[in-house]
């Protein structure tokens, strides 16, 4: 089972950049894809971005294709959330989550978050205007 920390998150002004990580214990996160969500205030929780567990296949919503960019590095538990271009609307709670179903890997379950079974406690992105 794989327990997942968020840090990374914070106040920062648009058109800024921040880098979130998420650092994995347990040893099934190399064989598990991992996907970032977020929340804001009143809104239903999103899909952002994707991984697979080799990192070969990345996926990504349409509000953040180009903007936000998903990676892992394996040898250290993490997978990152890189966000550049900021904007306020992407203010929210940002939640990674894990996940060993190969599905997700392959396809990214982008609209299939319950196949998502271990999520981290989120941390807060501010993006001011």
């Amino acid at each position: 089972q794989v327990q997942l920390v968020e840090s990374g998150g914070g106040l920062v002004q648009a058109g800024g950049s921040l880098r979130l990580s998420c650092a994995a214990s347990g040893r099934t996160f190399s064989r598990s894809a991992m996907g970032w969500f977020r929340q804001a205030p009143g809104k239903e929780r999103d899909f952002v971005a994707a991984i697979s567990w080799s990192g070969g296949r990345t996926f990504y919503a349409d509000s953040v294709k180009g903007r936000f960019t998903i990676s892992r590095d394996n040898a250290k538990n993490t997978v990152y959330l890189q966000m550049n271009s900021l904007k306020p609307e992407d203010t929210a709670v940002y939640y990674c989550a894990a996940t060993l179903d190969y599905y997700c890997s392959a396809y990214g379950c982008s609209d299939q978050e319950w196949r998502y079974d271990t999520w981290g406690q989120g941390t807060q992105v501010t993006v001011s205007s």
